[in-house]
Parts: C-alpha cells; structure tokens; sequence
C-alpha cells in the first residue's frame, strides 16, 4: 500500500516522524564542525562588492561562480540547520562530545570490570605455590629413590614431613585453580582442601589420609580435563592431552604424599567414579545440557558409557570368577610384556581417555557438544594419577607405563580426527586449511573462568 503523500488529509507520517527523529550523531558532528570548516568570512572581507551585493543576478556568472558555488554547494537541510542551531546556542558543540565520551566509556566499561581470568597476581601466588608444591614431592621422591645408592647415602636426604607439605600444597592450589576455572567459590574451596590435607597430616591413621589421598586424585584429574583448550589442529590436539597428562603426573605424586592406605582395586574404582561424576555435573553445564548433544553425539557418549563400564565390569568378573586358566595367560602375557618393555600399558587409557581427549579438544573448536567428549577424559587422568598409590609400582615402572599409554592413545586419537574430519569435514587439504584458517568458537582462556 503506497504511503499518503503530502498532499491528502492524513499528511505525510514519514515526515512528521522524520521530523520528530531527533538528528544523528553524523549531524551533530557536521554542526559542531561545520563553522570551523568553513572559511567564508575571508574571501568576503577581500571582495567586498561581491559580498555586499545581495542579489546574484546583477553580476556575470562568471564572477559569481567561484565565490557562491562553494556557498551554495551543500543541500538546504544540512546547511541551514547547523548555522542556524550554532547561532542560537553553543549546546550542539558540546553533545557529540559528551556522546562520544558516554560511548567510549561504555565500550572499555566491560573490559575493565569482567577481566578475561584471575588477576595476574593472585594467579602468579597459586602457581607459586603449586611449583614448590610440586618441587617439595619431586626433591622427597628423589632423596627416596637414591637413598639406597650407596654413593650417595643419607646426603641430600629431604626431611620426613616435606611430602606431607608439598602435597597439601599441590592439593589446595588445584582446588583453587579447579574452582576458578568452573566458576566456583576459589577461596572456600581451597580452604576446605587446606583443611582436609593439614587434618590428615596431624591426625594421621588410616581414614584421613585416604580420604584426602582420594580427593587429591578426583580434584587433579577433573581439573586436568578442564585446564584444556579447543584446538584446531590435530597437533595442537595432540599437545592438549600432553598438558593434562602432566597435571595427572603431579597429581600422582600429590596423593602419594599423603601415604595412603588403600586395596589398589577399589581405590581406583571408587577415585574413578566419582571424578567421573564430578566432571559430567560440570560438562553438564558447559555443554548445553542433554540437548545440545545430537544424535552423533547421544551416540558417542552412550559408546563411551559402554566402553567404560564394560571394562570395569570385565576386569572385576574376569578376577573374580574368570577360569584360572584364562586369568593367567592373561597376567603371562602383561608379565612377559612388562618384562620385554618395562610396563603394560593401560588398556583404559589407550583406548578410551587419550583419545577421548584429544578428538574432544578438537570438536570443541567447532561446536559446543565436544565438551561431552572431553568428559570420558578422566578415564586418562584418573589411572595416571592412582598410578603410584599402588606399594608394589616403581617410579620407572609407572613412568613407563603413563608413556606407553599416551603413545598408544595420541595414535587412535590422531587416526579418530582423521577419521571424522574425512567425513564430515571439508574434502581436500585446500578445504581443510580454509576451514582450519577460518572463525571458530571462541572459548575463554586457559586459566579463565569457562
């Protein structure tokens, strides 16, 4: 339906609101500007007569065109207007400063009131202390293990209470860093970490150390899956699970420090539950829900589900009412293999944690429901870090059997990227790089809050 011209009864409502729109900022610039920018009064004090001359007709077109062309140039509206509020009052020099101003505070306003993560002074004080956390177990573990050289004897020889600091430490400042990471409360959960170590230290027995040995690992390994960021390559993937396997080491040597007293089976079983029930409440939120998985990604996650609880599942039967024939061919084949190579890698690690990391951290790069992938992490984390609860396992065994274990899983989880990228990804390595190079989800900082 054509509007109503000027001429009908009703008027023009495209003018009246036009007329009622107060001007933009584009005017109020061109009003605030538009006196400075124009430099008439001089050429009209040179030629008077030109300028005293108020009806154009009189003079040639020739003379009057170099002076009134620049004058009479602008459209009506844009010209008449400015001169004419400039005259009136100052005002409309003064508004395009204060709104630019208003916009430019309101533009810098987020930056400075919701910082991308932690002060860089309190997140330098909590790394602080989990470096000498950290060092205080490596110097005790290493007095421990060349305490029986006879070269070196009792020299160098760390004091008795140190692993008990160092792991109260590393404990506290995990917490913080798990609880700054998930939006939580940093300080009452360092606090209640704090109190929990220091009670287990002075107290001692059985109950307390455990306990805190446990809380150790669910905090460490949860915090190891969430310390990670999307990654857009497969070799940055790659580098992800490096960095969550190094904070599952030093929680091992954390929840060592603690000196618990614990049957190996259950201590892993219960750790591995309850990290996984921790870290799905979290994903939870960070995923969107249950409805922000998708098909594909119901299906994963139910394989996940499956892959886990069958392999806790079979090993618990198969020692408990498994043939004894085939139980030990089973254990023949991991002591001639530990024999051959040092260790037995993790069945749980290679096939399901590594990988699930890594192809986790790279779908999250793309769409939110990667986060649900990166869940089953903990089934890397959490053996990683029980690796040297165990009274029976050496530093080297254990170390050689978080090595084999994360070679063996950086492989499928290269080959599962691969797999997924061939198709549901681009075609061709033009189209890959193109997508590679192009916009992806952003996600905060490796140490902001998610």
């Amino acid at each position: 339906m054509p509007s109503p011209s000027s001429d009908s009864p009703r008027g023009s409502s495209r003018g009246k609101r036009a007329a009622e729109r107060p001007p933009s900022r584009l005017r109020l610039k061109r009003k605030a500007h538009a006196p400075e920018a124009a430099p008439l009064p001089e050429p009209d004090d040179t030629a008077a007569p030109t300028s005293a001359a108020p009806a154009g007709p009189a003079l040639p077109a020739t003379t009057r065109a170099p002076v009134t062309e620049p004058i009479s140039e602008p459209t009506p509206e844009p010209t008449a207007e400015p001169r004419a509020a400039s005259a009136a009052s100052p005002r409309p020099t003064e508004e395009p400063d204060q709104t630019e101003q208003v916009a430019r505070t309101e533009r810098t306003a987020p930056d400075e009131t919701a910082p991308d993560g932690p002060r860089r002074s309190l997140l330098a004080f909590w790394a602080g202390v989990l470096l000498l956390g950290a060092a205080a177990l490596g110097w005790s573990a290493l007095s421990g293990a060349l305490s029986d050289v006879q070269a070196v004897g009792d020299t160098g020889t760390a004091p008795a209470w140190l692993d008990g600091v160092g792991a109260a430490a590393v404990v506290t400042a995990l917490s913080w860093f798990l609880a700054t990471r998930t939006a939580g409360r940093a300080l009452v959960s360092a606090g209640l970490a704090l109190v929990l170590a220091v009670a287990s230290l002075l107290v001692g027995g059985r109950v307390l150390p455990t306990g805190a040995a446990v809380m150790t690992c669910v905090v460490g390994s949860v915090y190891a899956v969430m310390v990670t960021v999307p990654a857009v390559t497969g070799w940055k993937a790659m580098r992800e699970a490096l960095i969550a396997v190094l904070v599952a080491a030093v929680t091992a040597f954390a929840a060592v420090g603690f000196e618990p007293t614990v049957a190996i089976e259950r201590f892993e079983i219960v750790t591995l539950l309850l990290a996984l029930g921790l870290v799905l409440a979290i994903v939870y939120r960070l995923g969107a829900g249950l409805h922000g998985l998708g098909r594909r990604g119901m299906i994963v996650v139910a394989i996940g589900l499956g892959v886990l609880f069958a392999t806790l599942a079979y090993a618990e039967l198969l020692r408990r009412y498994g043939a004894q024939s085939f139980v030990s061919s089973v254990l023949d084949f991991a002591d001639w293999t530990s024999a051959r190579i040092g260790a037995f890698p993790r069945p749980l690690v290679v096939l399901l944690g590594i990988p699930a990391l890594v192809w986790g951290t790279h779908v999250r790069a793309r769409r939110r429901q990667g986060w649900w992938f990166c869940a089953f992490g903990v089934a890397a984390t959490v053996p990683l870090a029980t690796g040297l609860v165990s009274p029976g396992t050496s530093y080297l065994e254990a170390g050689l059997r978080a090595a084999y274990s994360l070679v063996l899983g950086l492989l499928i989880g290269w080959l599962v990227i691969r797999a997924d990228i061939a198709l549901t990804g681009p075609k061709g390595r033009g189209g890959r790089r193109a997508e590679e190079a192009g916009p992806h989800r952003p996600e905060p900082r490796r140490f902001a809050e998610l």
